[in-house]
């Protein structure tokens, strides 16, 4: 928005703030007209609210006071009209100092009162400096602000690198301990070894003197039978002692072993290595096998729906029998109601449980939905429902990954996914047909 201003120059435009007011203005102004003093531009806003035509005409009503000198004098008319101690101190050239400097800006440059350009200047100068204050505190409680976080964390840091220096003088004074009682324990053993070793020595010096001599007497054949019987006895014992020093030693090992492992499994997930298919539940599995005849349970030969197969699986001791609830019931017998559904499924298990002695946890979707009452838990089964927001999948690979390593577990679900995540958690996965066959064998 410009002029034809004084000598010395015009403001190339006006601040915001003055803008809006001159814009008010006219606005007021335009309702006050006569029909045949209103630009062409602004007829079609002629009808509205004042308030409405400052926001829908606000450019073409900038325009008009700008170029159109008629309307921006009729315009002036009624500012000095309204405000006529304002824009009487304009015309002196003394702006009242208390006077808003954006309200006499706009007055100025409507009435176009003698240095009006300097009076606009001067209200873009206090609009700068209110806008270099605001960004000057907004960056001073920035930085403030900063500074206490940089604070915090420096001192969260220190606190952590305390706390891990404890941690790790706290583990090599378990593992110096450990270190002695495995010295010390291998020494019992070495000297458990050599008194056997002598005691067997000294058995078979025996055995060949009562041979050379056994048509002497026979009265010392039965003396150097009843030596040897006592040294057998006494080598017993020596390593009967030894192997129950070998059992409290290799107990407390085991609880170091143990702790290691847990550490040793950690960082394999931290370093993301990949998972391994051989476990030692399939050691167990084969030896089951092979003492039956058959081929061992690693699957070869069987699907992964195969009773069969899945009757080899849960006959292994210590076995943990999953069951995705939902998905077992839907493919057997989908056209019941969902609570008899469930009750047929754990009644199932629970036979299956009792007949194998192995421990089964059934797991369905969604407390949330549950529909009428909870199936009555048999011993030897687990019924878990999923919690609000959480699917029965998240759950049952939940109960996989906190199985200890080398735990067979078998997961039966026909749903991709879930079984994928069980062989990548180290269980085994079975079709839910395979569980259905079973218990129709039951």
């Amino acid at each position: 928005m410009s002029g034809d201003g004084p000598v010395n120059g015009t403001p190339a435009s006006l601040p915001e703030p003055v803008r809006a007011r001159v814009v008010a203005l006219a606005a007021e102004r335009l309702g006050q007209l006569p029909a045949d003093e209103i630009p062409g531009a602004l007829r079609q806003f002629a009808r509205f609210t004042p308030a409405k035509r400052a926001r829908l005409a606000a450019a073409p009503l900038a325009t008009a006071v700008d170029a159109d000198p008629v309307f921006r004098s009729s315009v002036a008319q009624a500012v000095r009209a309204a405000y006529p101690e304002l824009v009487g101190a304009l015309d002196a050239g003394a702006p009242p100092p208390a006077a808003d400097p954006f309200d006499a800006a706009a007055a100025a440059y409507l009435c176009r009162t003698p240095g009006w350009p300097d009076v606009v200047r001067h209200a873009a100068d206090v609009l700068e400096s209110a806008a270099a204050r605001t960004a000057a505190a907004t960056d001073a409680a920035g930085t403030a602000r900063l500074s206490e976080q940089l604070a915090a964390a420096k001192s969260a840091v220190k606190v952590e690198r305390e706390r891990a220096r404890a941690e790790i003088a706290a583990v090599r004074s378990e593992l110096d301990d450990a270190r002695r009682r495995l010295r010390m324990a291998t020494e019992a053993q070495r000297a458990a070894e050599a008194a056997a070793e002598t005691a067997s020595a000294e058995r078979d010096k025996l055995r060949r003197a009562a041979e050379r001599l056994g048509t002497s007497s026979e009265a010392e054949l039965k003396r150097a039978r009843a030596r040897l019987a006592e040294l057998e006895s006494q080598l017993e014992q020596v390593r009967r002692a030894g192997r129950e020093s070998r059992s409290l030693d290799e107990l407390r090992l085991w609880l170091l072993v143990d702790t290691l492992t847990n550490a040793a499994q950690g960082l394999r997930r931290e370093l993301a290595l990949p998972p391994t298919e051989a476990r030692p539940a399939d050691a167990i599995v084969d030896r089951l096998q092979s003492a039956r005849g058959s081929e061992p349970a690693s699957g070869r030969g069987l699907a992964p729906d195969d009773a069969a197969w899945l009757e080899s699986l849960v006959a292994v001791p210590g076995v943990h029998l999953v069951v995705d609830g939902y998905n077992v019931t839907k493919t057997g017998y989908g056209t019941l109601p969902l609570e008899a559904q469930r009750t047929r499924l754990v009644q199932g298990v629970a036979s299956l449980a009792a007949r194998t002695g192995a421990e089964v946890t059934v797991v369905f979707d969604g407390a949330e939905r549950l529909t009428g009452a909870a199936p009555t838990t048999p011993r030897r089964v687990r019924v878990i429902f999923s919690p609000v927001g959480r699917l029965a999948d998240d759950v049952i690979l939940s109960l996989v990954r906190a199985e200890p390593p080398g735990r067979p577990v078998v997961v039966v679900s026909s749903d991709a996914e879930v079984a994928d995540g069980a062989r990548a958690a180290g269980a085994r996965a079975v079709a839910s047909p395979a569980l259905l066959g079973l218990l129709g064998r039951g």
